[in-house]
């Protein structure tokens, strides 16, 4: 596997897994939480009447998604070096920006129709998007694309 590819599928898998653990605790463990996600394609009624297909059939949209951002994030990271250099940083800023992106745009043009206006202010929602989702694919990223951060020496 390429690196590009191999940095996007485990950035992607990492922040989608985070994600995941974090819905599932501050939502509560139900078939709803994935199905929601589902309901963004194919509306709530549809979704939420589809049982544990639907529910599949979010977690499969989840991870999805998780991956665009990855690869986006890799991407980017290999067009502006500093990025993967600061990927502690940057992976934070990140999660803030797929937080907004995803309730601010994502969210209402999709099936579900969200208010775009004004902003959802979910506050331990965007630390896990910066925490669980942004620093995961930034470190992935860094260290498949760029190696491991390199430490000064103790003889400098």
């Amino acid at each position: 596997m390429k690196p590009l590819t191999r940095a996007i599928v485990v950035g992607g898998l990492l922040a989608g897994t985070g994600d995941l653990v974090f819905a599932l605790g501050h939502y509560g463990m139900t078939l709803k939480v994935f199905q929601t996600v589902a309901a963004g394609l194919i509306g709530k009624e549809t979704a939420f009447a589809g049982g544990p297909a639907t529910f599949a059939l979010g977690v499969g949209l989840h991870y999805g998604i998780a991956l665009i951002w990855a690869a986006i994030f890799c991407v980017i990271g290999l067009r502006w070096p500093a990025l993967l250099r600061k990927a502690e940083l940057s992976g934070l800023a990140y999660g803030l920006v797929v937080y907004f992106g995803m309730n601010n745009v994502v969210l209402p043009l999709s099936a579900l129709q969200t208010p775009f206006w004004p902003p959802k202010m979910d506050m331990p929602a965007i630390a896990a998007h910066c925490f669980l989702f942004g620093f995961p694919i930034a470190l992935a990223a860094r260290r498949i694309l760029v190696g491991p951060p390199q430490r000064p020496s103790a003889n400098s």
